[in-house]
C-alpha cells in the first residue's frame, strides 16, 4: 500500500502543500528565489510554521520582488519587525534584502535558475529512500550550493538550508519510494 512521507503528518495544509508542491521541479528564477528565502526563515522552526505564514510573507514582501526588496532599508526592516505576520527576526529580514541584492547581483531569475539546475544537469536528482531516516539533511552537493551562493552574497543559505529548499523545489526528488506524490 502506498503511503505518503511521514514528515507532513495529519495538517490538511502540510498534506496539500507535500501532494501538490514538495518535490515539483520550479524553474521559475523568482519563484525558486522566494522559496529559498522562505527557507532561510525556516532555521531554528518547523517548515509548518513558515507556511502557515506564507501568505502574510508575500504581502509583507511585496509578492518577494526582488528589484523592489532590493531597494529597502532601515523603515522597512522596522516596519517586518513590527509585523505579527511574519517572523520577526532582524537578522533573516535583513538577509533577505540582500538576498535581493544578490540575486540581482548574478543576472536576476533566468540567471538564478539556470545555475540552479546546472547543479542538477538541469533535471531532478532522484533518489530512492525507503524511509525518511535515510533522508540526508544535506548532502555534498548542497555544500557547495551553500558555498557557492556565500560568496555571492547570499545569507541564511546553510547547506542544510540549501538541501531542504533543493527538496522543496524538486531539484532533488527525494519522496519516499511508497510514496504517492512521488513523480519519475
Amino acid at each position: 500500500m502506498a503511503e505518503r512521507c511521514g514528515w507532513c503528518g495529519n495538517d490538511p495544509l502540510y498534506i496539500a502543500y507535500h501532494d501538490r508542491e514538495w518535490g515539483v521541479p520550479e524553474y521559475d528564477g523568482r519563484a525558486l528565489w522566494e522559496k529559498l528565502v522562505l527557507d532561510g526563515f525556516q532555521a531554528g522552526l518547523s517548515w509548518i510554521t513558515v507556511l502557515r505564514k506564507r501568505e502574510n510573507f508575500r504581502a509583507a514582501f511585496n509578492g518577494f520582488d526582488p528589484a523592489d526588496i532590493a531597494t529597502w532599508g532601515e523603515p522597512e526592516v522596522a516596519r517586518l519587525l513590527a509585523d505579527p505576520g511574519i517572523i520577526r527576526h532582524r537578522g533573516k529580514i535583513e538577509a533577505t534584502i540582500g538576498n535581493a541584492r544578490a540575486f540581482l547581483a548574478i543576472g536576476g531569475a533566468e540567471a538564478f535558475s539556470e545555475k540552479m539546475w546546472a547543479y542538477v544537469g538541469g533535471a531532478p536528482v532522484v533518489n530512492h529512500f525507503a524511509t525518511l531516516a535515510e533522508v540526508p539533511a544535506s548532502t555534498p552537493l548542497s555544500e557547495q550550493i551553500s558555498r557557492d551562493l556565500r560568496k555571492a552574497g547570499f545569507r541564511f543559505v546553510g547547506p542544510t538550508i540549501v538541501y531542504a529548499w533543493m527538496q522543496a523545489c524538486g531539484l532533488v526528488n527525494d519522496h519516499l519510494v511508497s510514496c504517492p506524490a512521488r513523480r519519475v
